[in-house]
C-alpha cells in the first residue's frame, strides 16, 4: 500500500455523546456499564434515556367508567419503573466515577423517544431481545424500529454474555452497499481503537458482480487507511445464510464487534428489517453496531 500523505492523517470523527436505554430488563447494567466503558474510551457524555412507555387503555365498558382511576395508577406504576431505572444508572455512573452524564425521563414509547434523542447523539445503546421473555415480539419491533428510523447508528447487545473492552478485535461485513458504507462510517471511532480490523465480504459460489469485490475492498482498505485504519481484507464464499456465515467468521475471527449495514423494505405502510438482518439480530453472539 502506498504511504499516506501526512495531509490525510487527521483526526477525524469521535464519539462526544453517547445514549443508552434505561429500563427494568435484567440486561439493562451490563448495558450501562458498556456505555459506561464507552464513554470513559472516547471522553463523551453519556446519556440514559428512560422512556415510561404508553398506558394500555382498558377496552371494556366497565374498565372505561374507571378510566381515571386506572390512568393515575398507571401512569404512577411506569414513572415509577422509569424513576428506578435511574437511579440504578445513576449509582453506576457514580461508582464507575463518569465525568459527564445525565437521565431524562420521558413519557413517550421506546422507540419514538430513541429515534428522537439520538439526533443530537453520535451513538445509540440497545439490547438484543430474548426469545424466552414474554415480550419478546415487542422488543423486537422496538429494536428493529429504531435500526431502521435512527439517524444514528445503533450498538445492540446480546441478551447473553458479558462483554469487556468491545472494539479491541472487530469484523466488518461489507457488500458495496451504501448501508455497508453507512455503517463503516459510523464505526470509525471504535475502528481507530481497534488492535485488529477484518473486512470480509461474500459471493455466492459461482457468481461474480460486474465489480469483482476483491477491487472494491481494495478500495476500501485504502480509504480506511487514510482515516487511520489498517485493516485486513477477504472476500469468502459460503453455501449458508449470509447471516449465519457471518457469525461463523466472526467466531473464527475471535471478533468482539461486528459492523454491518441493516437492510429494510416496506411492506405495505410497515418498515421492516430485511430476512438476512433479522436473522442476525435473533442469533447474534457478540454486539453488533448497526447503521441504515
Amino acid at each position: 500500500m502506498d504511504a499516506i500523505p501526512t495531509a490525510f492523517r487527521v483526526v477525524g470523527m469521535t464519539y462526544r455523546s453517547l445514549l443508552t436505554l434505561l429500563d427494568n430488563d435484567a440486561r439493562c447494567p451490563v448495558r450501562t456499564q458498556l456505555a459506561i466503558q464507552l464513554a470513559h474510551a472516547f471522553e463523551a457524555h453519556l446519556v440514559g434515556l428512560a422512556p415510561t412507555g404508553r398506558i394500555q387503555w382498558p377496552t371494556s365498558v366497565h374498565g372505561a367508567a374507571m378510566l381515571d382511576e386506572f390512568a393515575g395508577i398507571a401512569w404512577a406504576a411506569l414513572h415509577g419503573q422509569a424513576q428506578q431505572a435511574t437511579e440504578r444508572f445513576d449509582e453506576a455512573c457514580r461508582d464507575a466515577h463518569l465525568a459527564s452524564k445525565e437521565t431524562v425521563v420521558v413519557e413517550e414509547d421506546e422507540a419514538v423517544a430513541l429515534v428522537r434523542h439520538a439526533h443530537c447523539s453520535d451513538l445509540v445503546l440497545l439490547g438484543q431481545p430474548d426469545p424466552d421473555q414474554a415480550d419478546y415480539l415487542l422488543r423486537r419491533d422496538m429494536v428493529e424500529g429504531v435500526v431502521l428510523q435512527s439517524a444514528r447508528p445503533t450498538l445492540i447487545v446480546p441478551y447473553a454474555g458479558r462483554f469487556g473492552d468491545v472494539g479491541q478485535r472487530v469484523m466488518v461485513a461489507w457488500d458495496d452497499s451504501r448501508e455497508a458504507a453507512r455503517a463503516v462510517t459510523d464505526a470509525l471511532p471504535l475502528l481507530r481503537r481497534a488492535a485488529q480490523v477484518q473486512v470480509v465480504a461474500w459471493q455466492e459460489r459461482g457468481l461474480q458482480g460486474e465489480v469483482p469485490l476483491a477491487e472494491r475492498l481494495g478500495a476500501l482498505r485504502q480509504w480506511l487507511a487514510w482515516h487511520g485504519v489498517v485493516a485486513e481484507t477477504a472476500v469468502e464464499t459460503s453455501s449458508v445464510a449470509v447471516a449465519e456465515a457471518m457469525l461463523s467468521r466472526a467466531a473464527d475471527l475471535g471478533a468482539d464487534l461486528l459492523v454491518m449495514g441493516a437492510y429494510g423494505h416496506m411492506r405495505w405502510t410497515e418498515r421492516m428489517l430485511g430476512g438476512a438482518t433479522r436473522r442476525l439480530l435473533d442469533a447474534m453472539t457478540v454486539p453488533v453496531l448497526m447503521s441504515h
